[in-house]
């Protein structure tokens, strides 16, 4: 039997880094960085969404799916990638503070912790956030619209006994604060409204009561991935640790064969 030599395990390479504070100088920024975000991703849905209401149930859902779980992913990511920036930040100003440079506290809030990426989030969120709250409060299930009078009573609606009794037919309904609402919080929502079916009146009705829940959902992605920071930077430098030691035992390998040449080319000689 041939032993095979185990491989020996990955060393972990975890570097200190100075824990900064939820609020930083850069809060706010982010936080209209967020709701623009949201601002393009609503209209995203506009153009996007607005095409895939099929009447097939499970490609309608598998579609609306797909593009729910891509944008999720996709705040997932850049909060992790922010998150990495900051532990970043971090180990450089613990490594300025255990050379005894001066470090500002200012410079020190900018630096990871964990709520960093929860908080400007959610304060980018906040504006759609108000109006589903609104929305779910006050959301009754809808109904269906008033048909359009035949052409033939017509002629009766002069008459006052008659009109009267068919203002709501002839006066339509102006659009009303709830209404404006509405369209915004269902143009943010259009996947979930998808999913639900335009068509199904209850279960829209729950979707625009669940609607806070499902708004606070790219905040609580982008919050999740800036929590990954430290693994991410734990990775890499895992990483660099192990290419740099895969190359001193390259320059190793070679160097003994350049030895082994040396050798043999003076007994060739012989």
């Amino acid at each position: 039997m041939t032993n095979h030599a185990k491989k020996k395990p990955t060393e972990i390479v975890r570097k200190p880094f100075t824990q900064g504070t939820p609020f930083d100088g850069e809060t706010w920024k982010k936080s209209a960085m967020f709701f623009g975000f949201l601002l393009v991703v609503a209209f995203l849905f506009l153009l996007v969404c607005s095409m895939t209401g099929f009447d097939q149930p499970i490609l309608r859902i598998l579609v609306n799916l797909a593009i729910i779980s891509a944008v999720l992913l996709l705040f997932y990511n850049n909060g992790m990638n922010y998150g990495t920036a900051a532990v970043s930040r971090g180990e450089i100003i613990y490594q300025k503070k255990e050379k005894g440079s001066h470090v500002s506290e200012s410079e020190v809030k900018l630096c990871y912790h964990p709520m960093k990426g929860f908080v400007p989030a959610l304060l980018g969120t906040v504006p759609f956030l108000i109006l589903a709250l609104i929305l779910a409060f006050v959301a009754e299930k809808q109904t269906t619209t008033q048909g359009t009078l035949p052409s033939w009573i017509q002629s009766y609606l002069p008459r006052d006994y008659i009109g009267d009794a068919l203002k709501s037919y002839t006066e339509p309904e102006g659009l009303s604060f709830i209404g404006i609402i509405r369209i915004v919080v269902r143009i943010t929502l259009l996947p979930y409204i998808n999913l639900a079916g335009t068509s199904d009146y209850s279960a829209t009705l729950w979707v625009e009561r669940l609607g806070p829940v499902l708004e606070l959902l790219p905040a609580v992605a982008y919050g999740i991935g800036f929590t990954r920071g430290p693994m991410v930077r734990t990775r890499v430098h895992t990483e660099i640790l192990e290419n740099t030691k895969k190359r001193i035992r390259r320059e190793k390998k070679e160097k003994k064969l350049r030895r082994a040449a040396e050798r043999r080319g003076p007994e060739q000689l012989n």
